[in-house]
């Protein structure tokens, strides 16, 4: 989309009114899913599962909606802006945890509960989330080219697919496999993958509304035909 009014920075470059925006509600939902909702297991109709994944699949929402407006590659530092939040909230948390707890505070043990991953985990966490977000906004690149810019629901849930299924295969295996039976493993990491593609599909109608909103709002609708994909650069 061409715009002679379109915003630029002082040296020519373009500049959004909204990715910053959307910059930050990324990292606050990756954030957020991590530390609060990993912790917590929880039974609803029958059906257990870790309380973060009704959460942590919005981050893809957002991935989606990054590089449908704004292309693979500004999409790339914002996953890489993520990758930075969650090592140093993993750092601050395992300091945290492991400061001697003053006299008379009883609460040293609920703490470590809530924020003591292992490092294991952390790690397991860290290589799923960076590996499943440049596998989620790489598909859908290439998918929007293909589909020429038609069918963002084939292209939001497609991309979560494959996104989610690299995830889950690299997470719940590196996490869990040996304290875990095998087979707890992948039931576990199924059952959750379907979760968190069936919150994305949920999502589609409030994917639809925002990047609409933003396509006109930054008259900006970016197809990556000259994209270098290369996901440990931070050219945009």
């Amino acid at each position: 989309m061409k715009d002679a009014h379109v915003a630029t920075s002082s040296g020519g470059r373009r500049t959004y009114r909204y990715y910053d925006l959307v910059m930050v509600a990324f990292v606050t939902v990756l954030l957020c899913s991590n530390l609060i909702g990993a912790s917590k297991v929880a039974t609803f109709h029958g059906v257990t599962f870790g309380a973060g994944i009704l959460f942590f699949p919005i981050s893809y929402v957002f991935g989606d909606i990054l590089t449908e407006v704004y292309g693979y590659a500004r999409a790339r530092k914002v996953v890489w802006a993520g990758f930075a939040a969650m090592i140093f909230a993993s750092l601050m948390s395992y300091v945290v945890v492991a400061l001697p707890p003053a006299e008379g505070w009883p609460h040293q043990a609920a703490y470590e509960v809530a924020f003591g991953s292992t490092f294991r985990i952390v790690m397991a966490s860290l290589m799923a989330f960076s590996v499943g977000e440049f596998a989620n906004s790489f598909v859908l690149a290439k998918m929007k080219i293909m589909t020429d810019g038609k069918f963002l629901w084939l292209r939001t849930i497609g991309s979560t697919v494959v996104g989610e299924a690299v995830d889950s295969v690299i997470f719940y295996p590196i996490a869990f496999l040996g304290t875990w039976s095998t087979a707890l493993v992948v039931q576990v990491m199924i059952s959750n993958y379907c979760l968190k593609v069936i919150v994305e599909v949920v999502m589609t109608p409030v994917t639809y509304k925002i990047v609409g909103f933003l396509k006109r709002a930054e008259n900006e609708d970016y197809f990556d035909r000259d994209t270098d994909f290369n996901p440990f650069t931070l050219k945009a």
